[in-house]
């Protein structure tokens, strides 16, 4: 009989990513989090997880909740909410308001490398990131030529707009997925005192 395995327990694949982007929570026992981090801003919440070769954020502010995910399985993912959805294909970039208040700027790049460059960028990523915020080396999965996946978030959170960097690699595809995300939060509303 075949167990069931959650999200982030087996090795992922570039071509099955699929990027999905929701107005709602999504619920974390949907996924294996091997890493988490919570960040607070006066106008905002978030939280980021690493999910296997994946990631998922959800940022709030006030009662709008925006969740940014990669998932190789999104069959398994509900249907409501889900504001924008696509396979990863060389470049692209995404914009969508929600509000006035509340804009999501997504760019993605796969970009896939020689065998003659993929190595020395690949261990200048784990380099870099292993100082940095959120790094999860996938060891497990190591090939022959000693080279592990990875996943490594950095964000930024500013006061009107959370940042993040995520890099996620495949060393037996000499890839790295790199996505960027902006989410905008909105400036208060000044009223002139006269």
């Amino acid at each position: 009989m075949r167990m069931p395995v959650e999200r982030g327990q087996t090795k992922q694949r570039v071509e099955e990513l699929q990027f999905c982007l929701y107005q709602r929570a999504i619920h974390p026992e949907l996924f294996q989090i091997r890493k988490l981090k919570r960040i607070e801003q006066s106008r905002y919440c978030a939280e980021i997880w690493i999910v296997g070769l994946a990631h998922v954020v959800t940022v709030q502010t006030g009662d709008q909740i925006l969740t940014e995910l990669i998932t190789d399985d999104p069959e398994m993912l509900p249907k409501t909410g889900l504001a924008a959805s696509f396979k990863f294909r060389g470049e692209r970039d995404h914009t969508q308001s929600f509000t006035e208040d509340v804009k999501y700027i997504l760019s993605t790049q796969v970009e896939r490398m020689t065998p003659q460059i993929y190595p020395p960028t690949h261990r200048d990523y784990v380099h870099y990131a292993k100082g940095r915020k959120m790094f999860v080396s996938y060891d497990e999965w190591m090939g022959e030529d000693g080279l592990a996946p990875f996943s490594f978030i950095d964000y930024d959170a500013r006061d009107h707009e959370f940042h993040v960097h995520a890099f996620h690699a495949f060393p037996d595809e000499l890839t790295l997925l790199k996505t960027q995300s902006i989410f905008e939060v909105g400036k208060p509303k000044i009223t002139p005192i006269w």
